[in-house]
């Protein structure tokens, strides 16, 4: 992928975040993931009907990696069901920790395809995804 647009793909979901914003709702499964080397700390809220996730809402204080990142995981997971969900989940990870995935499950969540190049930037990606780690065995 182009560098430039992926620069400006994760712009777009930074500033202009998919679902952003929690929601007075006790259907939601509610989860906190943070970093604690840096300020990330997110708030993802999951509802999930029928064994498919059907809405995500999130808030909370991030850099634009994990801000970004959970945007793109919103996007891709809404509708999915639990099989579909363990499939995103398992092949972003093995991207992230540079091993085999399959990049058509990811959509614009590519973008982070070389972030093992900063080390130190790989938990930022991988923190939305730690909160679904946290509620895919309630699907």
């Amino acid at each position: 992928m182009d560098p430039r647009l992926k620069r400006e793909i994760m712009l777009e979901n930074y500033e202009n975040p998919m679902n952003r914003g929690l929601v007075e709702d006790d259907s939601y499964i509610k989860v906190n993931t943070n970093n604690e080397s840096c300020i990330d700390n997110l708030d993802l809220m999951y509802k999930i009907e029928n064994h498919k996730i059907v809405d995500i809402r999130f808030d909370g204080e991030a850099c634009a990696i994990s801000t970004g990142a959970t945007s793109m995981m919103i996007k891709n997971l809404i509708g999915k069901t639990k099989e579909e969900v363990l499939s995103i989940l398992e092949n972003y990870e093995n991207m992230i920790h540079e091993k085999e995935y399959d990049s058509t499950v990811l959509g614009e969540l590519n973008v982070y395809n070389e972030i093992y190049k900063q080390p130190n930037r790989k938990k930022c990606a991988l923190l939305p995804f730690e909160s679904l780690r946290k509620i895919v065995d309630k699907m």
